[in-house]
This record gives structure tokens, sequence and C-alpha cells, in this order.
């Protein structure tokens, strides 16, 4: 049986990206830089809110990561 993993939006919340796909992580650094992992608001902030606040497209960011390999 084959799990199929959730596709990440715009409003998917940070934390939550990084625990169920830690490969994300890379991609979240590479855009948000590795504050994010220490930043209390990783557990309530959305990709879009990390994008404003880096003055980054979100859907670029979805996109990267929907694209990683499991």
């Amino acid at each position: 049986m084959s799990t199929t993993r959730k596709k990440v939006d715009k409003d998917t919340i940070i934390g939550e990206i990084i625990r169920e796909m830690p490969q994300a992580a890379k991609v979240i650094e590479k855009y948000f830089g590795n504050g994010c992992f220490t930043c209390p608001g990783i557990n309530v902030e959305s990709i879009a809110f990390g994008a404003t606040m880096h003055n980054v497209d979100p859907e670029v960011i979805v996109k990267e990561i929907n694209e990683l390999e499991d």
C-alpha cells in the first residue's frame, strides 16, 4: 500500500511542511533563510506569509516543494 503525499499550497503552515517532508527544509532555507527553524512563528505562519515577509513569490516555493522526491 502506498501513501500519497499531501500537496503543499501557499496556505500550508511552514512547520507542518518541515515535519511531514524533512527534505523540504532545504527549499524553506533557500528562500527564507535558516532563521525559520528557530522562529516560534513556524507553527502558525503559512508559505504565503513567509513569502510576503521575504519578498518572494509563494507559488515558486510551492512548486519547488511539490517537485521534491519522497
